[in-house]
């Protein structure tokens, strides 16, 4: 029996669900005031029944009394019983002996009952029944009268009681189609904004314009999910216009090495076709164009590394964990020296402790330490501190160049971006703009200044956590 109950319920709750929001609030105000029809009319059939049956037993009670009256002037056997005229009140006389008198042509009425027998011998004073059956009921009141007992009983009508639910039906159907009627047009105008903003929302998918906004309008929630559709047609906008910008940056630079890339390629396929690379370029030439070659293949590999670690932005399946900041820039430094050997890193570190990803940490404090080494002097080494300050890991790389011209400060970690001291030097300008977007995912701040040296001074500010040092004033130079 379950099963086929849960199902049931099951179906029911899938077509619920498939009905429009409108359908939905219909139903529900028609429910809601049928509901409340319903009650209504149970309470007030309610009422009225007990009204009706007080007046019924009131009314009883002042006949039986007049006919007491008049049974203890004439007794009981000799007193005056008009002939039933064919409606109203019933009346019978219970006598001492227990036998009955009831006027000419009265319908009959149901036995007297145990109850009614101890009235009439004097038990109690009078007594109020009621008895109800398939066909007729009727509220007979019995009152003490002499040696016996008078009865006066009425028939129960229930036509009032009826037509008041008939009544009462109508009304309520009535209400219920109205309640339906207003449900839809309410739904019908709360709904209008949804309506609108689902329609823009379709012209937005359809015609892919992601700057025609959604007008505000409405109140509450209405204009809270405005907003919001709003605000994410916003971050659409930014990232397609950073998705324009990246591609085109990308094929900018992309454009300067394969160009020099391609004619050098050209040269050579011309010079062997010719059979003339031998005499046309000497061997210290041929070096050198080769060494040429082979630097623009890791310029190119580089950039395309750069690129495609940007285009990912924060997306890595990488997980973040408790590690030693300390271990990370060494690594970094060694990292560093192994790609440029002519490279000097004097490391002086503190162990602190922070929450990130290993390898993401070490990119950035990678492109730092190179970034430093395209302008520190041979003869002076790039220095990276690592020291705890209050709440934060601080990390500073300093070198003893040029130093960066104070119009060039503001755009060091934008993408792409090179100063025109840094033309001539390799590098895609990725290298900062990778650093800053690794320091922020890890709620952190990257900043430029002037180094005591005269050079550039890049510091980066990471949340510590809390951790006793494993190691302190490490100091250390690798080449």
């Amino acid at each position: 029996m379950s099963r086929p109950t849960g199902r049931g319920s099951r179906r029911l709750t899938r077509w619920w669900r498939r009905r429009s929001l409108r359908t939905r609030l219909t139903v529900i105000a028609a429910s809601a005031i049928a509901a409340s029809v319903f009650m209504s009319f149970q309470v007030a059939s309610e009422l009225m029944e007990w009204e009706l049956r007080a007046t019924a037993e009131d009314q009883l009670r002042a006949d039986s009394r007049v006919l007491a009256a008049n049974a203890e002037r004439d007794g009981l056997a000799q007193v005056q019983l008009p002939p039933y005229p064919g409606s109203g009140r019933l009346v019978r006389v219970i006598l001492p002996d227990g036998s009955i008198r009831t006027p000419v042509g009265q319908p009959a009425l149901p036995p007297v009952s145990e109850h009614a027998g101890r009235v009439a011998q004097g038990a109690s004073a009078d007594l109020m029944e009621s008895g109800d059956s398939d066909d007729d009921g009727y509220f007979v009141y019995t009152l003490r009268a002499g040696d016996g007992a008078i009865q006066v009983a009425r028939a129960a009508d229930d036509t009032p009681i009826n037509q008041f639910g008939f009544g009462m039906l109508l009304i309520g159907l009535l209400c219920v189609a109205c309640g339906a009627l207003v449900g839809r047009a309410v739904a019908r105008t709360g709904l209008a904004p949804i309506d609108r903003l689902t329609a823009a929302a379709v012209r937005v998918a359809h015609t892919r314009d992601l700057d025609a906004d959604i007008p505000d309008e409405g109140g509450g929630e209405i204009r809270q999910l405005i907003q919001s559709i709003n605000d994410m047609l916003a971050a659409l906008r930014d990232s397609r216009q950073a998705q324009r910008l990246l591609a085109e940056d990308a094929a900018h630079e992309l454009k300067t090495p394969l160009t020099s890339l391609r004619l050098n390629i050209e040269l050579l396929i011309r010079l062997d076709q010719r059979g003339a690379l031998d005499s046309a370029l000497p061997s210290e030439s041929r070096t050198r164009l080769l060494n040429d070659l082979g630097a623009q293949v890791a310029e190119l590999s580089t950039l395309v590394a750069e690129l495609t670690d940007l285009a990912r932005g924060d997306v890595s399946d990488e997980s973040a964990e408790l590690l030693d900041l300390a271990d990370v820039v060494a690594a970094a430094a060694t990292q560093a020296c192994s790609r440029v050997p002519d490279i000097e890193v004097a490391l002086d570190v503190t162990s602190v402790w922070v929450s990130g990803r290993p390898a993401a940490l070490r990119r950035a404090v990678l492109n730092l330490i190179d970034n430093a080494g395209k302008w520190s002097p041979a003869d002076q080494p790039v220095q990276v501190r690592l020291r705890a300050q209050g709440a934060s890991a601080v990390l500073e790389v300093d070198d003893a160049g040029p130093g960066i011209d104070a119009a060039d400060v503001p755009r060091v970690f934008d993408r792409f971006y090179r100063a025109d001291s840094a033309r001539s030097l390799p590098g895609s300008g990725l290298g900062l703009s990778i650093v800053q977007r690794v320091v922020n995912a890890h709620g952190g701040r990257a900043t430029v200044a002037r180094s005591t040296r005269g050079g550039a001074l890049l510091r980066v500010d990471l949340p510590a956590v809390p951790i006793t040092p494993l190691t302190a004033g490490e100091n250390t130079v690798v080449r």
